[in-house]
């Protein structure tokens, strides 16, 4: 009969230790590859602005008007300008989780929906700028990443 010493069962610790890390690693290795998943997000806005120039007006307030021509909504922000700051550029649509965001009058969110849109801007009632733009479509292509 063999008589364990202290270094040989030392040693006996450490081989079931090896032993047991290998087989852990040999059960937690996938035995079939996945594709890779992938998550895609793309949101197109529109940037506007208006400036006071030379500072004349000091504190002003600022109302967007966006209307869809498609569907004939007008979409409203205001904004106050403080003195010194001269102007402000906003983005359409808005998220509606930000304190101020395009809605209609009724409180409807504004939408990036494709289309056709006017807005201009209003200072003390009077509009001082304008335009149109074309709201663009977007889409998102995936491509399935096969791993082998």
């Amino acid at each position: 009969m063999r008589d364990f010493t202290p270094s040989s069962s030392l040693r006996l610790s450490h081989l079931l230790r090896a032993a047991g890390l290998v087989l852990a690693l040999l059960v937690l290795t996938p035995t079939t590859s996945r594709a890779q998943t992938w998550l895609v997000s793309t949101d197109g806005y529109i940037k506007m602005g208006v400036m006071d120039k030379f500072g004349q007006l000091g504190a002003y307030t600022a109302r967007f008007v966006v209307t869809s021509q498609t569907t004939g909504k007008a979409y409203i922000l205001v904004k106050q300008i403080a003195k010194g700051q001269n102007g402000i550029d906003v983005v359409f649509p808005s998220e509606p989780s930000d304190p101020d965001y395009f809605q209609t009058e009724s409180g409807e969110a504004a939408k990036g929906t494709p289309g056709r849109y006017t807005w201009e801007c209003q200072v003390a009632g009077k509009k001082v700028v304008g335009g149109r733009f074309n709201f663009p479509e977007v889409g998102n292509d995936v491509t399935v990443v096969d791993k082998r």
